[in-house]
């Protein structure tokens, strides 16, 4: 599915996905959201793509949760609301799980499903000016177990309290503080910054890469449900590599290693 409200872009080996509802802070109704999968598909299957940045538009707003004003058609009863839940879920599990890194570029309001989305991100940039909540509490809404796992995954289960209990705003420096984000920026030198860092991971070899996030992502799991096997494979790929060559060729001659992903 595709829509004006979901913008997508490729350049120099990175992927862009933005949210582009700026007159509502960019909150998402059920459309985007599948244009979102559709998007993050077309990039992870794209061997030139070799990260994924996934910001707002409107410079006030990343993501402010869920379209509000859709909520009677699309969250209006209990099955419709199952619904929801579960196509929602799909799309953070699938943008957690993408094989290729992850940044998201914040300036502005993240709140509510902009954290959980954040969330999913493997590394999360902000700007200054940028605030932070999850405002289920003042709701009277259900948060489910798949966004606070996360969001304890990233602050600790105290903070996680008090963010989630308090439904207050954070700044972007007890955001970076907390472990919501990894740096602020001033937001005239935020996009240059993301675009920039993103260069630089697009860069290095990108099977060293996938093997190194794959097992990021197994180290936060119960020991029986990791996959070991799948981590050694992917190590040993990397060695077996004409990158590995390549870098090794490259750091001997001292200039800038030239890898293709295989």
């Amino acid at each position: 599915m595709t829509t004006d409200k979901m913008l997508s872009e490729k350049s120099d080996g990175i992927g862009y996905l933005t949210f582009n509802n700026p007159e509502r802070h960019n909150a998402v109704s059920l459309e985007m959201w599948d244009s979102v999968e559709s998007i993050l598909q077309d990039f992870v299957t794209d061997d030139d793509i070799r990260v994924i940045v996934i910001t707002g538009a409107g410079g006030k707003a990343f993501v402010s949760g869920a379209d509000i004003s859709k909520f009677d058609t699309e969250r209006g009863n209990r099955e419709a609301v199952a619904h929801y839940n579960a196509r929602v879920k799909h799309v953070y599990d699938f943008i957690a799980s993408v094989p290729k890194p992850t940044i998201a570029m914040i300036n502005g309001y993240c709140i509510g499903g902009g954290i959980a989305l954040a969330l999913c991100c493997d590394i999360r940039f902000c700007s200054e000016k940028s605030k932070f909540g999850l405002p289920a509490a003042k709701l009277g809404l259900g948060y489910p177990f798949y966004g606070l796992k996360r969001l304890v995954a990233a602050v600790g289960s105290g903070a996680a309290c008090d963010i989630t209990f308090s439904a207050r705003i954070l700044e972007a420096a007890e955001a970076i503080q907390k472990g919501v984000v990894q740096q602020v920026l001033p937001e005239n030198e935020l996009e240059d910054f993301v675009v920039n860092y993103a260069k630089t991971v697009a860069g290095n070899a990108p099977l060293t890469v996938k093997a190194m996030k794959f097992i990021i992502s197994q180290i936060g799991k119960d020991e029986s449900d990791r996959d070991m096997d799948m981590c050694g494979q992917l190590v040993d790929e990397a060695f077996a590599s004409s990158d590995y060559i390549e870098g090794r060729k490259a750091f001997l001659e001292k200039r800038p290693p030239q890898f293709k992903g295989r």
